[in-house]
């Protein structure tokens, strides 16, 4: 049996809850759809500069429709952000990580960029209105390129991150500065799973009780179980028994993918020595 701390204690990793994946492809489903629209634009756009259309007039519709792409282009990624921020990928999952935080300003570029060079390499267009639309285009598409652009990405890592420091915030009754709404629920599981341990396991020598508990450990030195299990009070109760076994904080359980109380508490604290409540 393992007993080793960890200098910092780490838990699972943050999952998206069913209502966060719902939420964030609900989102990503406009964001594509606006992108469609400023795509559409830019095709709209370059058809009629091959017939034409702007030769010795129209700047207004060209302008317009310079400026409708970058509408749609930074309505779908600013809805593209907020999906990310459900539903993150892993940093450590590079190229992942990159495209799905950057697309925003990745199909920005491919929306403008065509486009707008062909403005600007156009013969046949009026020197003074290439100018000024080859101008608004450049600005417009610099400017929804940066707001496509995602400076500080949210990531799996970085929510399991604050789900630690929140469930550690919480378990000590400090202000919650670390819960935000992505994590605040999946902390308060493991912080009530704290709480509860403490509450079984205390006796004489620990009358606050302890935040140690057992679990069955990982197969051939894996970091983490491929399936799910519980945690226990000790490792004399009877579904431990012939198991190889690991313990440590709650934390530590939850890093190992045991990440539910035994429901058979009772039962445990007689097997254990520990006071049960009346």
């Amino acid at each position: 049996m393992t007993d080793n701390k960890p200098t910092v204690d780490v838990t699972k990793d943050w999952q998206a809850t069913q209502g966060q994946k719902s939420g964030a492809t609900r989102l990503r489903l406009f964001a594509v759809l606006s992108w469609v629209i400023a795509i559409g634009g830019e095709i709209a756009g370059i058809v009629l500069l091959y017939k034409h259309k702007f030769d010795q007039g129209n700047l207004p519709l060209l302008i317009g429709i310079l400026v409708g792409i970058a509408i749609f282009a930074i309505a779908g990624s600013l809805l593209w952000k907020a999906a990310n921020r459900k539903d993150p990928a892993r940093e450590s999952d590079t190229f992942r990580f990159f495209v799905q935080n950057q697309l925003g300003a990745i199909i920005t570029l491919i929306a403008f960029l065509p486009l707008v060079i062909l403005i600007l390499n156009d013969k046949n267009m009026d020197p003074k209105s290439k100018k000024v639309a080859g101008g608004i285009g450049a600005v417009l598409a610099v400017l929804a390129t940066l707001i496509g652009v995602s400076y500080q990405p949210p990531s799996v890592e970085q929510y399991t991150q604050d789900m630690n420091s929140c469930a550690e915030q919480i378990k000590a009754g400090q202000p919650t500065t670390a819960c935000s709404p992505e994590v605040a629920a999946q902390a308060q599981a493991i912080a009530t799973d704290s709480t509860t341990v403490a509450a079984a396991t205390k006796d004489a020598a620990h009358p606050n009780g302890q935040d140690v508990v057992y679990w069955i450990a990982p197969e051939n030195g894996a970091a983490k179980s491929d399936t799910e299990h519980v945690f226990h009070l000790c490792a004399a109760v009877s579904p431990l028994k012939d198991k190889t076994v690991n313990s440590g904080s709650v934390t530590e359980a939850y890093a190992q993918n045991a990440i539910r109380i035994t429901k058979q508490i009772e039962m445990e604290q007689k097997q254990c020595g520990f006071t049960t409540t009346p």
